[in-house]
């Protein structure tokens, strides 16, 4: 599935699905490296398990093993949920740079907090939360990838670390400045992933390594908000992007903010079956409702580039049109706005 520094990803497959291997799903993510190299893969099986392993938000760790390679060298193997949706990044890329309906961002955000309120919970900070860190499945969207996670150590006795850790275009001012890393870091890294999916384009727009950091790491500069977004994102991305880490917002506190609270329904382990690739196929296509006074469920699809009606119908939510941007979730249909 993919490679980085620390070894090979490989979807896997149970062959023999017997009662001795009930606790495995029959598909799995497995992150491999040869023994000898695997310190990051079996620190982040540390962390995984020092997370309790409980969060609906959260990838799950079903374990660890080591097997002989082909080319005879020990390997060690991580077993985890498999992402089948892909990640958030591929999903901001199949909007082709247009960013994503504001409403299936708000989504997206509040699990992300959430998983990331379970994390700073139970001390740690993730140090590299980016969108091809988060996973797309059918029971919500999920953090992963804590190679790089590390504990959050009393402020009066933790010391500065000679190095930052994560990805530069999701980096802090602090952690730029002063490697500093802490939860305010990752809520930092939180808006750069918002203003990217409500965009389509990264937070910063410098090409390179060094210049994204030069760009941080200087005074006055901070990542540009549209006005063209909504006041609830404006006002959202402005308690992210704080360059004071000591005055922005908590996860806790943005989980509480309008443009997370209040969504209709849960977006835990039972909620949000979405299916991300099917939406992005047919996410150019809207059900559009005249309102004619006649409540009656409109079966008819048409083409968004066609009609500038900005209605949807909800099936959920019986003989009520709903107003405004994203997508709405109906039994077996989704809409998109149209215009």
């Amino acid at each position: 599935m993919g490679k980085g520094s620390f070894g090979r990803v490989y979807k896997a497959t149970l062959k023999n699905p017997t009662s001795k291997y009930s606790c495995f799903p029959s598909v799995m993510a497995v992150k491999s490296a040869e023994v000898s190299c695997s310190g990051t893969i079996q620190k982040e099986r540390e962390v995984m398990s020092n997370l309790n392993n409980t969060s609906p938000y959260l990838i799950k760790c079903f374990g660890d093993e080591t097997t002989m390679g082909e080319n005879g060298a020990m390997a060690y193997n991580l077993l985890l949920e498999y992402g089948s949706g892909g990640t958030l990044a591929d999903r901001i890329e199949k909007s082709g740079g247009n960013g994503l309906p504001e409403l299936e961002v708000r989504v997206h955000t509040r699990s992300v907090l959430r998983g990331l309120n379970h994390i700073h919970g139970f001390g740690y900070v993730h140090c590299d939360l980016k969108p091809d860190n988060i996973l797309l499945l059918p029971n919500g969207r999920k953090v992963g990838d804590f190679g790089l996670a590390k504990r959050q150590k009393d402020s009066k006795k933790r010391k500065l670390e000679p190095y930052w850790r994560g990805t530069p275009m999701y980096l802090s001012p602090e952690t730029v400045i002063d490697s500093a890393q802490a939860a305010p870091s990752d809520v930092w890294a939180v808006g750069c992933i918002v203003l990217e999916m409500l965009t389509g384009k990264p937070a910063w727009d410098e090409k390179n390594a060094e210049g994204i950091l030069a760009k941080i790491g200087a005074i006055n500069e901070l990542p540009k908000i549209p006005g063209e977004l909504s006041k609830d994102a404006r006002d959202f991305l402005k308690r992210c992007f704080v360059r004071k880490s000591m005055y922005r917002f908590t996860c806790e506190m943005l989980l509480n903010h309008t443009f997370v609270d209040g969504l209709d329904s849960d977006d835990g382990a039972t909620e949000e079956s979405e299916d991300f690739e099917q939406l992005s196929e047919i996410e150019s296509m809207a059900l559009v409702y005249e309102s004619g006074g006649d409540d009656s469920f409109q079966d008819e699809w048409c083409d968004a580039s066609e009609d500038d009606s900005s209605s949807y119908w909800c099936e959920e939510k019986e003989s009520e049109v709903v107003q405004g941007e994203g997508v709405i979730r109906a039994p077996n249909r989704y809409y998109h706005r149209v215009c």
